[in-house]
């Protein structure tokens, strides 16, 4: 667990450039004396990372530092947060909630805090998510399946729905549709599955 919210710090930090102890341990919900042991752990273990002092302060890494592990965690052209950044709000089944902490994705999720909005249905709950690239984003809907939704913008559930038409169309007739070889694997005369004549 500590090493998954370690790397969770360092994503971050690599990702949104200075943070508070106050923001990081609401990211990661945890204690801030908790953030302060494990910015320790990563300093011990070789991370440039520093503190910077006084009311918009908190702790960055060492510009131009990137990390051998994977994800597109380092932006060199990252904007400073709040600028220009689309979001895109989002409902969550209880079940694509567990599944998007499993997956790790949508990156950058965040839940509405308060009681689900007027017109919910059920245990749905309604988030946010950052829209860097649009290809991207429906692929993380999509990898929830039925158990999330895009309610905004228009053009970003559009994009959505007609991804998962296509992907209905594909699986909705016969395999090998595109001029293959269908391959049949229905039993054979003596009962052992393989492929028929």
């Amino acid at each position: 667990m500590r090493a998954s919210r370690l790397v969770g710090l360092l994503s971050l930090l690599q990702s949104r450039g200075r943070m508070s102890t106050q923001q990081l341990a609401s990211e990661l919900e945890v204690s801030q004396r908790t953030i302060l042991r494990d910015i320790e752990a990563l300093s011990t273990a070789g991370i440039p990372v520093y503190s910077v002092r006084g009311r918009l302060g908190g702790f960055e890494l060492l510009d131009g530092f990137t990390s051998e592990l994977p994800g597109p965690w380092y932006r060199p052209d990252r904007r400073p947060a709040g600028a220009n950044v689309q979001r895109a709000r989002i409902r969550l089944s209880p079940r694509g909630r567990r599944l998007a902490a499993l997956l790790g994705r949508p990156a950058g999720l965040r839940m509405r805090r308060s009681p689900r909005p007027e017109g919910a249905a059920g245990d749905w709950a309604e988030g946010w998510v950052r829209v860097d690239s649009a290809d991207a984003t429906v692929l993380d809907m999509l990898a929830l399946g039925a158990e999330a939704e895009v309610v905004h913008p228009a053009d970003l559930r559009a994009r959505v729905a007609e991804t998962a038409r296509q992907i209905a169309d594909l699986h909705a007739g016969p395999p090998g549709r595109d001029g293959d070889a269908a391959i049949d694997h229905a039993p054979s005369a003596d009962g052992a599955p393989g492929d028929q004549p």
